[in-house]
C-alpha cells in the first residue's frame, strides 16, 4: 500500500503544520486571535463583516432583499474579511465570532450592541428583526426552519466533506470522495424531491430557507464551486436545476453575491459595500472601462 492509503493513526495526535492541502496555512487546532487588529466600523447600525463564500453570501442576499422589500433599516455596511490572509484571526473579529468563521455581524441599533454568528443564526435574526422571509403562520415557519438547519447541517458534508477531498486535499482518497460523492447526490435527491412539488424549498413562499440553501447547491449544478457538475451529473437534478435558476434572476441575489467578492470576473465583484450607490457605481466603471 501507498504511504497515503497505509496511515496508522498515533496514540496521541498531534498538529504537523503545514499538512492540510490549500487551506493549511489557515488551519489550526486551537481557537482564539493570532493578532490584534480592530474591526473597522461604518455609518450604519448593521456592520458585516464577511467574504462571498457561500456561507456568506446567505447574509448579503438576505440584506439586499430586505433592502428591496423596502426595508431601510436593513442598509448596512460590509466589511471585507480575507479568510486566506488570516483576517478571522483578528482581535476584533474574534470578539464577534469567537469561532472564527465568516460572516458575523454586529447591529448598533440595539440597546446594547448584539453580535450575531453562523450563518443560520443571522438569516434567522435579520427575517426575525425586520419581519420578513420567515413565515409567521406555525406550520409554515416551522417548515422553513426545518430546512434552513437542515442546510446547516447537511452543508458541511458538501464543503468540508467532499469539496475538500474532490478538490482540495493535497492527494485523492477514492473512499473520502466516494463516500462524500454518495451523500451530496443524497442530499441533491433530496431537494430535487422536495421542489418537484413545490415552487420553493419550503412551499410556495421565498423564505431563508432558500437564500440558505442557494449559494451551496446553486452554485453546486452551476459548477460554479469544486469543478463537480459533470462527476455528480448534476444536470440530472432537474428541479433543483429549475429552481437554482429562478432564484438566481432575482436582482437582490445577484446584488448579493457580489458583495466581498474577490474571485471571478472582475464585473462580479464588490470587494466592500457601504451603500446602495456602490452597484451603479460598479457598473458605471463596468462602463467606462468598456469603452476605453
Amino acid at each position: 500500500m501507498s504511504e497515503e492509503t497505509s496511515y496508522t493513526p498515533p496514540k496521541v495526535w498531534t498538529w504537523e503544520q503545514g499538512n492540510g492541502g490549500k487551506f493549511a496555512n489557515i488551519n489550526r487546532p486551537i481557537a482564539g486571535p493570532t493578532h490584534d487588529k480592530e474591526l473597522p466600523k461604518g455609518k450604519h447600525p448593521l456592520q458585516l463583516y464577511s467574504l462571498a463564500t457561500p456561507n456568506g453570501v446567505k447574509v448579503t442576499i438576505l440584506l439586499e432583499e430586505l433592502l428591496a422589500a423596502g426595508h431601510a433599516g436593513a442598509e448596512y455596511d460590509a466589511w471585507l474579511i480575507n479568510i486566506g490572509d488570516g483576517d478571522q484571526f483578528g482581535s476584533g473579529f474574534v470578539d464577534v465570532n469567537p469561532n472564527s468563521k465568516i460572516p458575523a455581524l454586529m447591529d448598533y441599533s440595539t440597546e446594547k450592541p448584539t453580535r450575531v454568528f453562523e450563518s443560520g443564526a443571522i438569516l434567522m435574526y435579520l427575517a426575525e428583526k425586520f419581519g420578513n422571509f420567515l413565515p409567521t403562520d406555525p406550520s409554515k415557519r416551522a417548515e422553513t426552519l426545518s430546512w434552513l438547519f437542515w442546510q446547516m447541517g447537511s452543508g458541511p458534508y458538501l464543503g468540508g466533506g467532499f469539496g475538500h477531498f474532490y478538490a482540495y486535499a493535497p492527494f485523492k482518497i477514492k473512499y473520502a470522495i466516494d463516500r462524500f460523492a454518495m451523500e451530496v447526490k443524497r442530499q441533491l435527491d433530496v431537494l430535487d424531491r422536495q421542489l418537484a412539488n413545490n415552487e420553493y424549498i419550503s412551499g410556495d413562499q421565498y423564505t431563508i430557507a432558500d437564500i440558505a440553501i442557494w449559494p451551496w447547491y446553486g452554485a453546486l449544478v452551476q459548477n460554479k464551486v469544486y469543478g463537480a457538475a459533470e462527476f455528480l451529473d448534476t444536470a440530472s437534478y432537474k428541479n433543483v436545476n429549475r429552481w437554482t435558476e429562478q432564484i438566481g434572476q432575482r436582482k437582490a441575489v445577484q446584488r448579493g453575491r457580489m458583495v466581498n467578492r474577490v474571485s471571478g470576473p472582475e464585473e462580479e465583484q464588490l470587494r466592500e459595500r457601504h451603500d446602495a450607490s456602490d452597484f451603479e457605481t460598479k457598473t458605471q466603471d463596468k462602463l467606462e472601462a468598456a469603452g476605453d
